[in-house]
């Protein structure tokens, strides 16, 4: 089931979230201690009223477990005490389980919102005791360290326990898309966009429409981008359309990842994995294109020249590394600009982008520089390369195009940032930014302000994903269904 969780603080604004739910969910959360005292008792009565096809899940969360308000212990408890009829479940704390109606489900939940809870096997066979169903949430800071929830599934099926494992936050939202494929006895959403619950939860309407929860099984392939940060990525938006269009019974997803090294042991590798995915591939952003190298069975020519790997493909357990940024940068740039020979260009960073912009440029024949702010950093990438390098400073007009292969501009703490102002690019013919978005970064404003053309990610993602898809599939991108997907997300 998709439960839809409510966040209303009056009950006409809750009549409101019941019904929409209904759009999209199997079943609707009442967060009862989002709503005032007189608001709660308004509530009680309107739900008593109200019809709905779906199941509704009454929940008087503690403020200590995450619940709003200051509500008392003794305030819960007369609350469940004199909980009505027509609820399916009532989610309860351990502390007034006790106090449960008898007319609903026993849901037994407990939170770590600090994620330093030691023991969750010994949680969940506490909280077994005294519920008809488990839901443990703890919030995590990498993707595998979401595993310790996600294998209490396989505990809660020995015993025939119904169970909710929740990862909260970026890092665990692999485990509300995958949950129910996998046993998970419902998985929680949001309503709308911005208005979560809780830390990760996606919204029910992509749980259905774009990685179509319903439909999948532990046979499906599972594709994700691995990166920190990721939440930024539009990848899932332009890659799930595609699957779904070729017939291919897989998921693409975000994998929030800082450790590399603890992602490929604990959540890839046969002889050491904790759990099986069933991953059929992998898209690789910063800050892994390099490191993730030492994990890999084989790498591509063309990526072994590059030194980097934004690709992984997994055929019968082998791990092959392969770079199509290089393509996907390279073919919107001809387009836009035409010929490269001999073009000045400075490519600015030393990442993995910055090192397949360098290799595609020099394919073309053009002058190439690279610069950082580190000046010991761009010689040696230079030196690699066979290219010019400097330090990165406030002015480039002496290049024809400027590539900003930075996270300057990217969704997060650097969206404001610029490399340079309107007068450090006079005298500069193209711009190009390689961060995608759909509004002008700073960079491509400062730009357009010194009247230079600019070049913006989109189509560098595009290209790139798509020959992704057809690595990873064996089948031709369907690319323009890729890009009016990812147009049409990027618009909402």
């Amino acid at each position: 089931m998709i439960c839809i969780s409510t966040s209303a603080e009056t009950a006409e604004d809750l009549r409101t979230q019941i019904l929409g739910a209904c759009e999209n969910g199997d079943a609707a959360e009442v967060r009862f201690d989002y709503l005032p005292d007189g608001e709660r008792q308004k509530a009680l009565a309107m739900i008593g009223s109200l019809d709905v096809p779906i199941k509704l899940i009454a929940t008087f969360r503690s403020p200590e477990q995450g619940g709003r308000g200051n509500a008392t212990v003794d305030d819960r408890v007369r609350f469940w005490e004199n909980l009505p009829n027509g609820y399916f479940a009532a989610d309860l704390e351990e502390d007034v389980i006790e106090h449960a109606p008898a007319h609903a489900r026993r849901i037994a939940s407990f939170h770590d919102f600090d994620g330093t809870a030691d023991d969750l096997n010994a949680v969940y066979h506490r909280l077994a005791g005294r519920g008809d169903i488990v839901k443990v949430a703890v919030r995590v800071g990498d993707a595998p360290e979401a595993l310790a929830v996600w294998n209490l599934i396989a505990k809660a099926q020995a015993d025939s326990k119904p169970i909710i494992p929740i990862a909260m936050g970026d890092a665990g939202k692999w485990t509300r898309i995958l949950g129910p494929a996998h046993g998970a006895f419902l998985t929680f959403a949001s309503a709308a966009a911005g208005n979560p619950t809780a830390e990760g939860q996606v919204t029910a309407r992509e749980l259905r429409e774009v990685y179509r929860v319903s439909e999948l099984n532990r046979e499906s392939l599972v594709f994700g981008v691995l990166g920190d940060p990721i939440a930024q990525s539009m990848s899932p938006y332009m890659h799930n359309p595609a699957f779904v269009s070729a017939g291919i019974d897989a998921v693409f997803l975000s994998f929030l990842v800082k450790d590399i090294d603890a992602f490929f042991r604990r959540m890839v590798r046969a002889e050491t994995r904790e759990a099986e995915l069933n991953f059929g591939g992998f898209s690789v952003t910063m800050p892994h294109k390099q490191s993730i190298m030492r994990h890999l069975d084989a790498i591509d020519p063309t990526a072994e020249k590059i030194g980097a790997v934004n690709t992984v493909k997994i055929d019968g357990g082998r791990l092959t590394g392969f770079n199509t940024d290089a393509h996907g940068f390279i073919e919107p740039l001809k387009a836009k600009f035409g010929s490269l020979r001999s073009a000045r260009v400075a490519v600015c960073g030393a990442g993995g982008a910055a090192r397949a912009a360098v290799y595609a440029l020099k394919a073309e024949s053009a002058d190439v520089t690279v610069l950082a702010r580190d000046e010991q950093k761009a010689a040696v990438f230079g030196r690699e390369f066979g290219v010019d390098s400097a330090r990165l400073t406030a002015s480039v007009g002496d290049f024809d195009i400027v590539v900003d292969a930075t996270p300057a501009g990217m969704k997060g703490p650097l969206e404001s940032e610029t490399l340079f102002t309107a007068d450090g690019l006079q005298g500069v013919k193209l711009v190009y930014d390689l961060v995608t978005k759909l509004t002008d970064t700073p960079l491509v404003r400062e730009a357009k302000l010194a009247g230079i053309d600019t070049l913006g990610g989109l189509e560098m993602l595009i290209a790139q994903g798509a020959r992704q898809f057809e690595i990873w599939t064996g089948r031709e991108a369907p690319a323009e269904l890729m890009r009016e997907s990812l147009l049409a997300r990027m618009n909402a």
